[in-house]
């Protein structure tokens, strides 16, 4: 018996058949069981063999993955496809396919109101609606900013969606915004007993969960942005992704005083976040801004409402460990900006520097919407990226 991709077997030179007879030259996909009852992360790991069991083993095969730093460092904020990701893209997936992965995320990120899965949801919305506002004429200028260049022919998916993309909208497809361009991959196979990682993202979205014996290790680097910043369905629901996130870094520089605020102010000017893709273990070696210990009691509150959005973005039982960790080190953390505070303006920037958490938020011209900011930011932790699996030193 010799194994290919990680999960997936071949016996006596075929593939185990799971969900279909082999027929001709196509091979069935690999069984895999599936516990309905599982909590935690034994239920990610249900959901994830219940994905899988949705697959033939050609679609395994590009979704189960190596646990590589190769692998895992692979993802950006730019609409560049599979050229900068690995795994299975949304938009080759059935509407089985799609509600099986769709589950896989619910569990992993929750699925109540302000929860992960809302919020990932919401960001694919927002790339259909970039998808089908890029043929306007305020689409077809060159962008300004060279980090959200418009991607080359190269970069464009070629891939036919054949499901409903998973954000409900069209689906989007040309010039690499739309929900039918994210992709999924396992790196390892998922177990309550293994180390390895759910990989999940697209433009404006890196969801990377590394989990070990059973228990999250790291629920980061999580890139997330947006734009438009808000807009109103057909249907009148209006949504807004990233207001939580930016409501919180809002309210709390407003309480910061004269004093705190010359404290908080860095010298530097930020056009993007300072540590986003391929800029793993970069983080400055000194600290900077006002440290928290100075704050009162009220403003330290607000701190820690502030990270919170951020670390929402995985299950609720982590989110509330690292949370007990961050507020544990409130008093060695940083709070700093850069251009204004009002995250209204081209380089409005807000970092959150800790011992472990890492945050920064950043205002930017808009590459679609011209007259619009929009936002990119960033959570890192400088000791449970990738779940402590590499070193970048």
């Amino acid at each position: 018996m010799a194994s290919v991709a990680a999960g997936v077997v071949l016996v006596g030179g075929g593939f185990v058949a799971a969900n279909a007879a082999t027929t001709d030259n196509t091979q069935a996909a690999a069984h895999f069981a599936v516990d309905k009852k599982a909590t935690g992360t034994a239920a990610v790991v249900s959901t994830a063999n219940a994905f899988l069991n949705t697959l033939d083993s050609d679609q395994q095969a590009k979704t189960v993955l190596d646990f590589t730093q190769a692998n895992a460092t692979a993802w950006s904020n730019l609409p560049c496809g599979s050229s900068c990701r690995p795994g299975i893209q949304t938009g080759s997936l059935s509407d089985d396919q799609l509600a099986a992965l769709q589950n896989v995320l619910k569990v992993a990120l929750g699925s109540g109101k302000d929860t992960g899965y809302e919020h990932v949801i919401q960001t694919l919305k927002a790339d259909d609606v970039l998808a089908s506002a890029q043929g306007t004429s305020s689409a077809s200028a060159a962008p300004t900013d060279a980090t959200s260049a418009a991607p080359t022919a190269t970069d464009v998916p070629t891939d036919v969606p054949t499901g409903t993309p998973p954000s409900g909208g069209p689906g989007g497809g040309g010039g690499g915004y739309g929900s039918g361009i994210y992709f999924l991959a396992f790196l390892g196979t998922p177990s309550t007993t293994g180390t390895w990682q759910l990989h999940f993202g697209g433009h404006h979205l890196a969801v990377n969960i590394t989990y070990k014996n059973g228990k999250v290790a790291g629920a980061s680097p999580f890139f997330t942005g947006v734009e438009p910043s808000s807009w109103t369905d057909d249907d009148g629901t209006t949504y807004s992704p990233m207001a939580k996130f930016r409501d919180g870094l809002l309210k709390l520089t407003g309480s910061l005083t004269t004093e705190q605020l010359a404290a908080a102010k860095l010298s530097e000017s930020f056009g993007d976040v300072l540590l986003g893709p391929s800029e793993d273990g970069d983080f400055p070696t000194t600290k900077e801004g006002v440290k928290v210990s100075s704050l009162s009691a009220k403003q330290k509150k607000l701190v820690l409402a502030a990270i919170h959005p951020w670390v929402a973005d995985v299950d609720d039982a982590t989110a509330r460990q690292l949370m007990k960790t961050y507020e544990h080190e409130l008093n060695q953390t940083y709070v700093s900006y850069s251009g204004g505070t009002g995250l209204d303006t081209q380089g409005d920037y807000v970092r959150i520097d800790g011992p472990g958490v890492w945050i920064e938020f950043v205002c930017q011209d808009g590459v679609v919407y011209r007259d619009q900011i929009h936002y990119h930011t960033v959570y890192r932790d400088h000791t449970r990226d990738y779940g402590s699996e590499f070193s970048f030193s």
